[in-house]
């Protein structure tokens, strides 16, 4: 949605500029026709004309990106779908107690955290943890991550 109000607001301002532009050059070629003495074959003339055509074209330019930023598909709705889906209910069916004491932890913690941590909060020993882990993993609750000398348990989606 912000790409879309930028896209408004960078289009506006194109308009405006080729706006100002227009009564820029009706200006110039006001003064230019007073001054010249040389008529319509006057230098002055051709230099307003490509003054104009690069000016127009710049804000083209712009009016371009403004209108790419409101029809550009956004990729944010993507990111809110995946964290609305994130949130939808986990079936604990069929956990133990201590399964599902993992699994709610996870959930707490951000859905990760260190395989040391979640020994320490849950107060259990190391054996005892990985068969734990092991029986998550199996079921395709969690996936465990090496990093370095340690675990990161995540919650698989």
């Amino acid at each position: 949605m912000r790409n879309k109000n930028v896209g408004f607001l960078i289009s506006g301002i194109a308009v405006v500029v080729v706006i100002i532009v227009l009564i820029f050059n009706s200006g110039l070629r006001t003064i230019v026709g007073q001054t010249c003495t040389h008529g319509p074959s006057c230098s002055m003339y051709d230099t307003i004309a490509v003054q104009t055509w690069v000016s127009l074209a710049i804000a083209g330019l712009i009016l371009v990106i403004g209108l790419f930023l409101i029809f550009a598909r956004e990729e944010e709705r993507i990111v809110v779908r995946k964290v609305r889906d994130r949130k939808k209910k986990l079936d604990l069916e069929g956990l133990d107690r201590d399964e599902k004491k993992v699994v709610n932890l996870l959930i707490e913690e951000g859905r990760a955290m260190f395989q040391s941590a979640l020994m320490e909060k849950i107060d259990i020993g190391k054996v005892k943890m990985t068969r734990l882990l092991d029986k998550l993993e199996a079921k395709q609750f969690i996936e465990r991550k090496r990093r370095g000398m340690n675990n990161i348990v995540v919650l698989k989606d």
